[in-house]
């Protein structure tokens, strides 16, 4: 892949020794997966191993995953078992075997691995859980020594007739007690080593076979009746024995049926399978990667297809990069690719050097490693994950797993990815658009949001949700959002906007299709304060309106709205339906703060929200001239104003003298008389008392709001008419919360106070 980097073998002295570690216990593992797989498949028990040395060595070197483990795969075995009978000859099957390497090679070439990126998480997820559980379920019985079905074997339904569930049952049936007994201690001594901090230096899975196999020694030279017999250890075939000879291993292709149909089907089917199955398994090793590293999947189809056609050629199996062997390399704290090499050369070495020597290790010391593998794979808490991320997600996670565990691997991920498109099918019926109710100045407005792909999968949702609206509701169609919208949603939207709605007395609006689908914008809503809905709104209403504009502020779903259509709407004038006294702080923005719109409230900002003669005759003009119905006085907590009286009063200075300010009297002076009035806080009556300032700057509300009523016999008319109402408020810097102040008292000359609930 272009401009992915070539990983190194190893970086450092310790990074290799944990990469030579860990290859033992791939290659414990490994060894009987081989031969099993081998025998599942019809095939010598040689072309198994080829397989599995071949997909260390060769695969290995040439692959960019840093954990990924190739060899014969379980999931092929019903395949290679179907093709070899179908041909009719091993040798023939060989030759397929050569010919799909070389597609597999052309597949890399043509970048097909990009193909992976299409599978979701949910179904990768739930092969690794998939294969935990075959695992587990297919190794309990050679925990126990019931080792009638071969090594590696995945299929739900046995050759036997037996099925997975059914093979349990017979195992208990038939325990072994020497096997139970290696197999047993051998997976405790496992589980116990992973909690310790010596698995840091050496894998349990290493520790476990070592263990079992000294144990069955034990029990042989002791001669007891529970010593583990042949055909319960590993069976590695012996040069020399049984009349085996090194010619006998090595079987090569047919090459005159090269060019035969059924040889060239194979072999399509071969690489087909097998690409998909390595593209899985590749993404799925990724995610048992403690480092999370990533590997060029278009890499690893031309260092399959080199694999797979020089095991054709000298008599082995198929492979894939294979998961059982790549969690155990992953969990034996395996750093690069050289594990995986290594533990090639181990299956080399042992078939040249000393296969006596690994016919001594139990099938039931494997089978404890494989079932700690496959409970890390399938552990609890990755179904808790899972579930945590939403019915989505777990849905297919769960039908996958079932879907591999009944069946094999590729029908079970196919199952799972029809799932995932079924549940993305059903999401997009539900998610092309949405619907909004927002609470404008004027009233209630409904806005149907369009997004991502609109489409007829949304057509049945669309028209129920048209269909509700009532005479005199108004809606607004906002295709701002949409990328792509059909035929079929754009003919429901035309036939709603010229004949439904009319025929309703539906109010409809329309923004973004700017004569896209031939559909235009046409704007019939009112966005702004007008002289009509100021003159129906009391001041408990405008209270109410501000509390729930700061709710949607502080919850972060503020109103849509097109400002340069309020522009447009207040040109001609305004008609607030607020007043408010604020500070300069730029940290208390108010329009913002009660997500307000243009034309909504007059805002008068002074330092520390201070009442002074020049705000007055602003605030007068605004409620008397303008209309507004209600004076608030905003002041928020650790105020700068208040901050600098609290400490000019605590040091006894002279703000002028002290900043060279000759007007700041004219701010600090009412705050420093709040100052003076709080008498609850005793100590560190200064700046640096947070609570302190911030309760100065309530009284310090509370003395506008009374200056305010003192100062202009105007304001104090209208409230004692009730045609406006004053409250005070503090803003909370931190939460972005409105507290209002006494508004139970302010509002009671024209609302029943039990109307009035208090905002928190």
């Amino acid at each position: 892949m272009k401009g992915a980097p070539i990983p190194t073998l190893s970086q450092d002295g310790t990074s290799r020794s944990k990469d030579l570690i860990a290859s033992l216990p791939v290659f414990f593992v490994a060894l009987p997966l081989c031969l099993g797989i081998a025998q599942a498949s019809g095939a010598p028990p040689f072309a198994g191993l080829v397989a599995g040395i071949i997909g260390g060595i060769v695969v290995g070197l040439l692959s960019g995953s840093h954990v990924s483990v190739s060899g014969p795969a379980a999931g092929l075995t019903a395949i290679v078992l179907a093709q070899i009978q179908g041909l009719g000859s091993f040798e023939a099957f060989l030759m397929a075997v050569v010919l799909a390497g070389v597609i597999q090679l052309g597949l890399g070439f043509a970048r097909a691995g990009g193909l992976a990126n299409y599978f979701p998480s949910s179904v990768i997820k739930g092969l690794l859980a998939a294969i935990g559980i075959i695992i587990i379920l297919k190794q309990i019985p050679h925990l126990i020594g019931y080792d009638i079905e071969p090594e590696g074997s995945e299929a739900f339904v046995e050759p036997d007739g037996q099925n997975t569930f059914t093979a349990l049952l017979s195992a208990f049936s038939n325990l072994l007690p020497g096997a139970a007994l290696v197999g047993l201690s051998s997976l405790a001594l496992a589980v116990v080593w992973d909690r310790t901090p010596m698995k840091k230096t050496m894998p349990s899975a290493l520790i476990a076979v070592l263990f079992g196999t000294v144990l069955s020694l034990i029990l042989m030279k002791a001669q007891s009746s529970w010593a583990i017999v042949d055909s319960h250890l590993v069976s590695v075939p012996v040069v020399g024995e049984g009349g085996v000879q090194w010619g006998d291993l090595i079987t090569l292709p047919d090459f005159s049926r090269a060019f035969e149909p059924a040889v060239l089907m194979a072999a399509i089917t071969l690489a087909v399978v097998a690409s998909l199955e390595t593209l899985l398994n590749l993404e799925a090793t990724e995610k048992l990667d403690p480092q999370r590293r990533s590997a060029s999947p278009n890499r690893e189809l031309l260092a399959q297809g080199v694999g797979n056609t020089l095991s054709g050629l000298v008599g082995g199996l198929p492979m894939t990069s294979v998961i059982v062997r790549s969690s155990v390399n992953a969990n034996a704290g395996a750093q690069t690719r050289l594990s995986a090499i290594t533990h090639g050369v181990l299956l080399l070495g042992t078939v040249l050097l000393i296969p006596t020597v690994i016919n001594t290790i139990p099938k039931a010391a494997l089978a404890a490693v494989l079932v700690a593998t496959g409970w890390k794979l399938a552990s609890p808490q990755t179904f808790r994950s899972v579930w945590k991320q939403g019915k989505t997600q777990f849905i297919p996670f769960v039908i996958t797993i079932l879907a591999i565990v009944g069946t094999d691997l590729l029908k079970g991920v196919l199952i799972g990815l029809a799932v995932s498109l079924f549940m993305v099918l059903v999401g997009n019926m539900k998610h092309g658009f949405r619907v909004l109710k927002e609470a404008h100045v004027h009233g209630i407005i409904h806005r149907i949001e369009l997004v991502g792909q609109a489409t007829f999968l949304n057509r049945a949702a669309l028209l129920t949700t048209l269909s509700s609206f009532k005479r005199g509701e108004q809606v607004i169609i906002d295709a701002r959002l949409v990328d792509y919208l059909d035929s079929d949603m754009v003919a429901i939207l035309r036939e709603f906007t010229e004949e439904t709605a009319p025929r309703k007395g539906v109010i409809v609006s329309m923004l973004g299709f700017k004569n896209r689908y031939d559909l235009k914008d046409q704007v019939q809503y009112v966005d702004v304060s007008t002289r009509e809905v100021q003159s129906a709104a009391t001041p408990l209403q405008v209270l109410q309106t501000l509390k729930e504009g700061n709710e949607r502020f502080v919850s972060g779903r503020r109103l849509n709205r097109d400002l340069m259509r309020q522009v447009d709407q207040t040109a001609a004038g305004q008609h607030p339906l607020a007043v408010v006294l604020g500070c300069i702080d730029s940290r208390a923005p108010v329009e913002l703060i009660f997500d307000a719109g243009i034309g909504d409230m007059f805002i008068a900002r002074l330092a520390g929200n201070v009442a002074s003669p020049e705000a007055l005759g602003s605030i007068e003009f605004a409620c008397k001239v303008a209309g507004a119905r209600l004076i608030l006085v905003l002041g928020h907590t650790r105020c700068g104003a208040v901050k600098a009286a609290c400490d000019f009063v605590a040091k006894g200075l002279d703000p002028v003298e002290a900043t060279g300010l000759t007007n700041l009297p004219s701010i600090t002076d009412p705050i420093s008389e709040a100052v003076r009035m709080e008498t609850t806080i005793k100590d560190r009556r200064d700046a640096s008392n947070e609570a302190f300032v911030d309760r100065v700057a309530t009284i310090n509300v509370r003395n506008a709001m009374r200056w305010i009523q003192d100062n202009s016999p105007t304001i104090s008319k209208m409230l004692a008419t009730g045609e406006v109402a004053l409250v005070g408020g503090m803003y909370d810097i931190k939460t972005g919360r409105v507290e209002f102040l006494d508004e139970a008292a302010a509002i009671s000359l024209v609302a029943p106070i039990s109307a009035v609930t208090r905002s928190t």
